[in-house]
């Protein structure tokens, strides 16, 4: 029984990998499989099968004398997970309810009159720094479409736009390693303990900088990056271009987004919390301004939050709650003993791991690599239960920056990544052979700034 929830797990894992070949929304498998290794779990629990140990390291067993005591301890077992899992789903809610809120009110235009490029290498910086900064604040994913939107008003060519659209993915994924609210990964780490918001930021800045910065030093030297940036000739109706309250609310949304973290540190209450707090000043924000001159009412639903509710990618949020349950049934699902001690399954892992390879630095560095080719999010969401490593530890912040990063070594390794992919048409093989080797060496510069740091400053 043991090994088919491990089997059920395994290829919901492959059918999530093999989104695009199935042509399967990858939140179908990954609902399917939380749901069913629960229900394993559950039937497996009750006939005596398995064991399940809970997040103070308590063990329950159904032929124990007190059975109802035991049912009760797997049942708060069950809702100390979805508590923990609600909190990542509500806090990517409230954020993505801003971000839509902006964009309905044409926010993000604003943007585009710091994009005034003279030459190419000029526009790949400009293009870069913002995506670095933006996706700290409003996420990777979110700076990606911004920008490309942007960059199709910019340049004709689609043979020089993939190059700046790949360079794009390897900013905004370094940009949003640095911050807690700057990608999904990070968002979770901080919302579950392991990191600060102060800590993440102080620690991987500075790699993250770099990861960033040394591809597109390296980028400036090659071809597709000479001579001028042609843009493109467009007559742009300014009114159409332009609302009202464009500039209000792209300010109100990111100091929004931007004072979470504040909020928590002056409360100490979950981040969720600050995130409902601040969409609830955006939204009655947006009730009051007005995006036009004597809008009618019947056009007033068209930049109602409502209708940037209906925008939100709720299949996103469903595939987080499937893998965030999987990955919690692996957790509690008691699999062998270390040290005498009963451990769920993902902490056994780790310690076989760390006994095979004895440095925490080259483990992180893999979970990064093969962040390209498995998505980061159940790979992050593994580790929380695999390790007990303190808050704000070294081995959180690598992993943090690794899982963001590394993600960049392929299109298809991150969110931002697959984005630009299908914005783009961006080609596999064209990336791996021309986008590959920079995203290697921007990954690899970080992680070696990370370890030197951390080595000459931190210990």
């Amino acid at each position: 029984m043991t090994s088919l929830l491990i089997f059920t797990f395994v290829m919901g894992y492959l059918a999530i990998t093999l989104e695009h070949p199935l042509k399967l929304d990858k939140a179908v498998p990954a609902l399917l499989m939380g749901t069913l290794m629960w229900a394993l779990l559950a039937v497996g629990f009750n006939q005596g099968w398995f064991s399940i140990v809970d997040y103070h390291g308590h063990i329950f067993q159904i032929d124990q004398p007190d059975t109802d005591a035991q049912l009760y301890g797997f049942k708060a077992n069950l809702m100390h997970h979805f508590s923990s899992i609600g909190e990542i789903l509500f806090f990517l809610i409230g954020a993505m309810t801003i971000v839509e809120i902006i964009d309905l009110h044409r926010g993000f235009g604003i943007i585009k009159k710091v994009i005034k490029p003279k030459s190419k290498v000029k526009l790949l910086w400009i293009l870069g720094a913002l995506a670095f900064v933006l996706s700290a604040i409003i996420d990777n994913l979110t700076a990606t479409i911004i920008l490309i939107t942007l960059l199709r008003k910019i340049l004709v060519r689609h043979q020089y736009r993939v190059w700046y659209a790949s360079m794009i993915i390897i900013a905004a994924n370094a940009g949003g390693a640095w911050s807690p609210i700057g990608d999904v990964t990070t968002t979770m780490l901080w919302i579950g303990g392991k990191v600060t918001a102060l800590g993440l930021s102080e620690y991987l800045i500075v790699p993250s900088l770099v990861c960033f910065v040394v591809p597109f030093f390296i980028a400036t030297k090659l071809k597709p990056f000479k001579g001028k940036a042609m843009r493109k000739e467009m007559i742009i109706d300014e009114e159409a271009e332009r609302l009202l309250s464009s500039k209000t609310m792209l300010y109100v949304g990111l100091a929004g987004i931007a004072f979470v973290p504040i909020f928590k540190g002056v409360t100490g209450l979950p981040p969720y919390l600050g995130m409902m707090f601040s969409l609830g000043v955006v939204w009655l924000v947006s009730e009051y301004v007005r995006p036009v001159k004597n809008l009618p009412k019947k056009q007033k639903h068209l930049y109602s939050t409502h209708k940037a509710l209906s925008k939100i990618e709720f299949s996103s949020i469903l595939f987080f709650l499937g893998i965030l349950l999987s990955v919690a049934a692996l957790e509690s699902l008691v699999y062998g003993s270390i040290g005498g001690e009963e451990v769920g399954t993902l902490r056994y892992v780790a310690e076989k791991v760390s006994a095979a390879i004895p440095n925490m630095d080259v483990v992180v560095l893999l979970l990064g690599a093969l962040s390209a080719l498995i998505d980061n999010v159940p790979m992050v969401a593994a580790t929380m239960g695999m390790y007990t490593f303190e808050t704000d530890s070294p081995i959180w912040h690598f992993i943090a920056f690794s899982a963001g990063t590394g993600g960049s070594l392929l299109v298809i390794g991150s969110a931002a990544g697959v984005a630009a992919m299908g914005m783009e048409k961006i080609d596999f093989i064209w990336y791996l052979k021309k986008i590959a080797w920079l995203a290697a060496i921007g990954f690899i510069s970080g992680a070696l700034t990370f370890i030197f740091i951390e080595q000459f400053f931190y210990s």
